[in-house]
């Protein structure tokens, strides 16, 4: 039988490249080490090391368990985790991350009811996962992703919290300002200004540039918000957001919104959650939350 301190040992041994340093890391001795796999070797009927020199590799076996030591470890960790937050009457941190930029604004609106609907449970936004998100579920360093654009994968679930308009956003001084919606070729002598995300990934460019062969002028990135809008409002160039964005900003920065094309870009903001985890209580407060009517 596979147990927890095989694919322990099996993992530290890929990572030290010894099993003298996996044994320090792991507090055993080396001979009890060696027992150890020895028997669970003889278990399986076949080896999980072949010796090289002074060097071990892995065998098809022991790359076997070494992905399952992947797959697995993380999860007793976040499990155990859990469990000993739940003895402690503690929750712990519900840990988000973002593959949405403009979303931040939105979830500022979700924070601030969800912490006080649970006092037991932090909040931390992780937003180094934009586009790269779905390993980051799968590995356990987030418990909740944000997206626009849910990859469907065993294990995962996704979750429609709201609809929204993509829209062309320009100053009012500007000459497509009086439009009623904008077509592909309109933009093309202009600069657009986008997130720092590749243009295959960016709706403008995918449902709407692209199809019709079109592309603008010049294409110019900008990480902030803030900073794109104030962009856009000095007449810098042009940017594609969700219309409920600019609900606010749009008055105060002079900022008019037009409808890409006749029928415009809808798109639909989820929530992407590990199946296993779908069911705890706290992680569907955010859920129930985020769709609620004034979210």
């Amino acid at each position: 039988m596979i147990e927890r301190i095989h694919l322990a040992v099996v993992l530290e041994v890929e990572r030290q490249g010894s099993l003298t340093a996996a044994a320090e890391v792991l507090c055993l001795t080396q001979s009890a080490l060696s027992h150890s796999m020895r028997k669970l070797e003889q278990q399986l009927g076949t080896d999980i090391w072949r010796r090289e020199h002074r060097s071990l590799h892995l065998t098809p076996a022991g790359q076997q368990v070494l992905a399952l030591a992947r797959r697995v470890l993380p999860q007793l960790e976040q499990a155990e985790a859990q469990l000993g937050r739940i003895a402690r009457g503690e929750r712990g941190t519900l840990r988000i991350g973002m593959e949405c930029h403009p979303c931040y604004q939105w979830l500022l609106k979700i924070v601030e009811p969800y912490l006080a609907a649970w006092p037991e449970v932090d909040v931390d936004v992780k937003q180094k996962f934009q586009f790269g998100g779905i390993g980051a579920l799968f590995g356990y360093e987030i418990d909740v992703l944000v997206t626009p654009d849910p990859l469907y994968k065993p294990g995962l679930a996704f979750e429609p919290v709201f609809d929204y308009e993509q829209v062309l956003v320009v100053h009012r001084g500007h000459r497509l300002a009086g439009a009623s919606q904008v077509q592909p070729q309109d933009l093309a002598p202009e600069v657009l200004i986008t997130y720092p995300v590749a243009p295959e990934r960016l709706d403008v460019f995918t449902r709407f540039l692209t199809p019709a062969g079109v592309a603008p002028r010049r294409h110019k990135t900008i990480e902030t918000t803030d900073i794109l809008l104030q962009m856009v409002a000095s007449g810098r160039g042009v940017t594609a957001l969700p219309r409920w964005l600019l609900q606010d900003v749009a008055p105060q920065l002079d900022l008019v919104p037009l409808r890409l094309g006749p029928h415009g870009v809808d798109k639909q903001i989820f929530l992407g959650l590990r199946e296993a985890d779908a069911d705890l209580a706290y992680l569907r407060g955010f859920v129930e939350l985020a769709r609620s009517p004034g979210a």
